[in-house]
C-alpha cells in the first residue's frame, strides 16, 4: 500500500472525527495545528486508524508518534 492511499484514509478519518476538513493534510501536521484535535479525538483516530487497518499499536508506539508522518510510518510498518 503506498504512503499516498494511507495518507488519503488518515484525511477521511481526521475529517470525520473532527468533523471539520479546516486543515491543510500534510506528513507534518500534528494536533497542536488542528482545531478540536485533543486528547480523547487523539484516541478515538487511533482507534479508526486500527480498525480500518487490522492493526494495534503498542502505547510505546504512540508516545512517540508526533504527527502525521509518524502515524503513518507505525500503519506502514504494521501492514
Amino acid at each position: 500500500m503506498q504512503r499516498s492511499e494511507i495518507m488519503d484514509q488518515i484525511r477521511k478519518i481526521l475529517i470525520s472525527v473532527l468533523n471539520h476538513e479546516n486543515f491543510e493534510m500534510t506528513e507534518s501536521l500534528s494536533a497542536t495545528d488542528t482545531d478540536g484535535w485533543d486528547s480523547l479525538t487523539h484516541m478515538m483516530i487511533v482507534s479508526e486508524v486500527e480498525k480500518t487497518y487490522g492493526i494495534a499499536f503498542k502505547l510505546k508506539e504512540l508516545n512517540k508518534m508526533r504527527n502525521v508522518g509518524d502515524l503513518i510510518d507505525l500503519v506502514v510498518s504494521k501492514i
